[in-house]
């Protein structure tokens, strides 16, 4: 029925009222709709843990001292302790939200890497599985880098070591010296799950030191090359990212300095870590290895992205654990790096993990009677107390038996009658052989480090800069002024194994003078040294193929070289004597002065 025009009019009051009323309450409710907070982010928590040059560092004992460790600081060290910081963070983190990565140096650098290396080889048919893959396999690393050092044993026992480990050994930069493709995998692609998102993907790429092919020259020439670290990071971030890398990490065997110890022998920087971070756009983190120090946090923001980079340094020989705890925000259909925190933990907070400790003891225990064995007895105590500064028989010692052992190689050859001198470092500040038995552990103290023997032909021109050079070690200290020992070496920085000692010359260090004019009075057989006279220097592979940056030796040429450790020359010397007598090796070659006024 028709409405009339008054009822039209009521009704249409009455709507519009109801119009008008529904439009006031929606008003405010739109307000408030667009005030209301954003949804919570989408967020994963990411936790990688990180060590580096252990060394063959299983448990917290010095095989030299046949004792556990200490040291002043109180640290404690090795991968038993490690397990138990790992095994702590998972339970906080969740092991589903952990990566566990190592930065190299891993199989030279005690007792046990070398007896697995050479007494009881892994290599030999049916041999033993490396202590250190076992204790990490255990421990479950994802990830491991090479260190320079996982060269000094060659190729073959590197090869088997990466066979036995349940985790890949990475290394971008280790080429095949051909086809110049990646000898080692360059990168390690883990994925976490996510409830509810898409997964989280982590990328991490391995790089080691460009020095291996200085060092390990005798292992790797024309069979594998080192390129830098920051062209390779530069060629390999990006495509990891392409591959849909969230988080990318890096584990680079190479310190933050920026220098190298080989100066310009080979143009890549042996320590580029913080290069790569500046330079390399898409890095997230890095896992610094090779320097040995302790860097709980570095920030270093990138030239191109200024974006922020976090490095971290664990301390050496399983010391220290760093972690770097990412936070990723789900955004725009992405993950996205909100930031990275690092930190590092301490060894010595915990007790060794029983599940390592059951799984090597009986490595352990073959180790420490190997070295334990007696080989020789010494006639009075040899120390290396005061060796940085003053000419010790302990340190003669050395020079002594690399001498006799060129000089043996060199028998019947054009170089038989070329005088043999040799250098020898104050490795260790503590070293001592004690009066009566002598052991293995005693000698192996003495010499720390697996360096093998090589014979330069050198003139006496070289060898006097090679001396100038080593007297660099020193802190300028005028004639009268007070003379701290403790102040008194490591100028510039400069490590102990990188001063020498050169036996079968006589000279003295004149302190008082500027670097590069200290060497006086040197002399050869009573007369001063002719400098055109040819001389065979008897010296370790590190300073053979250039460490420390030592002039003229490393292009010198190379008379004869061998593979057997110099630690094992000295105790088959030792055991073929019977005893150990100074007056059978120890002569006073070189003395501190000043102004011609002896120091000491």
């Amino acid at each position: 029925m028709p409405l009339n025009r008054r009822k039209f009019l009521k009704k249409s009051a009455v709507t519009g009222a109801g119009v008008a009323l529904a439009g006031t309450a929606a008003a405010p409710a739109r307000a408030a709709e667009a005030v209301k907070a954003p949804r919570p982010a989408k967020r994963y928590s990411l936790t990688v843990m990180g060590t580096t040059d252990l060394h063959g560092h299983v448990f917290n004992w010095d095989y030299f001292k046949d004792a556990e460790y200490a040291d002043a600081k109180g640290n404690a060290m090795g991968l038993a302790r490690i397990s138990t910081l790992v095994n702590q963070v998972r339970e906080e983190k969740g092991r589903r939200n952990t990566l566990l990565l190592d930065a190299g140096d891993t199989i030279q650098g005690t007792p046990l890497t070398y007896y697995y290396a050479k007494v009881d080889p892994i290599t030999a048919e049916g041999g033993p599985v490396h202590p250190m893959a076992q204790a990490m396999n255990a421990i479950g690393y994802d990830a491991v880098a090479l260190g320079n050092h996982e060269f000094n044993y060659g190729i073959e026992t590197l090869r088997k070591f990466e066979q036995q480990c349940r985790f890949p050994l990475l290394g971008a930069n280790a080429v095949d010296a051909k086809t110049l493709r990646p000898a080692f995998p360059p990168y390690f692609m883990k994925t976490f799950r996510v409830p509810g998102l898409p997964p989280v993907r982590v990328a991490v790429l391995g790089l080691t030191n460009p020095g291996i092919a200085i060092w390990d020259k005798a292992y790797v020439q024309g069979k594998l090359e080192f390129p830098g670290l920051e062209e390779q990071a530069a060629k390999w971030v990006p495509k990891l990212r392409s591959m849909g890398a969230d988080v990318v990490v890096v584990s680079a065997h190479s310190g933050t300095s920026g220098t190298s110890s080989y100066g310009d022998q080979v143009p890549y920087v042996e320590n580029a870590a913080v290069n790569v971070a500046k330079q390399v756009p898409g890095i997230d983190a890095i896992l610094v290895g090779h320097a040995h120090v302790e860097i709980p946090e570095l920030k270093v923001v990138n030239e191109k992205t200024g974006r922020t980079v976090v490095l971290s340094e664990p301390l050496c020989y399983a010391e220290r654990l760093a972690l770097f705890d990412v936070e990723l925000v789900f955004d725009r259909g992405r993950w996205e790096v909100e930031s990275v925190a690092a930190s590092l933990r301490n060894s010595n907070t915990v007790a060794d993990d029983p599940e390592i400790t059951e799984l090597l003891t009986d490595e352990h225990a073959k180790v420490v009677a190997y070295v334990n064995q007696v080989v020789g007895r010494a006639t009075e105590t040899l120390t290396t107390v005061e060796a940085r500064y003053k000419d010790a028989p302990i340190i003669d010692l050395i020079t002594k038996v690399q001498e006799d052992v060129v000089r043996a190689a060199l028998a019947g050859t054009e170089y038989a009658s070329v005088p043999v001198i040799a250098q020898a470092s104050p490795f260790s500040r503590t070293s001592q052989i004690p009066a009566g038995d002598v052991t293995i552990r005693d000698l192996s103290g003495l010499y720390v480090y697996d360096n093998t023997l090589v014979a330069k032909l050198m003139t006496g021109a070289q060898i006097r800069a090679y001396l100038e050079y080593s007297a660099g070690y020193f802190v300028q200290t005028a004639a009268g002024a007070a003379v701290d020992v403790e102040k008194l070496t490591n100028a510039n920085g400069r490590p102990d194994y990188n001063y020498d000692y050169v036996s079968g010359l006589r000279y003295d260090i004149d302190i008082a003078q500027a670097a590069g004019s200290r060497i006086k009075n040197l002399s050869y057989n009573g007369a001063a040294l002719d400098d055109a006279q040819q001389f065979v220097l008897a010296v370790n592979n590190y300073r053979a193929n250039g460490g420390g940056a030592f002039p003229f030796v490393a292009s010198a040429k190379e008379v004869w070289s061998e593979s057997t450790e110099i630690r094992t020359r000295i105790a088959e010397w030792v055991t073929a004597k019977g005893v150990l007598d100074p007056k059978d090796f120890a002569s006073v070659d070189w003395k501190l002065t000043r102004d011609g006024v002896p120091v000491f």
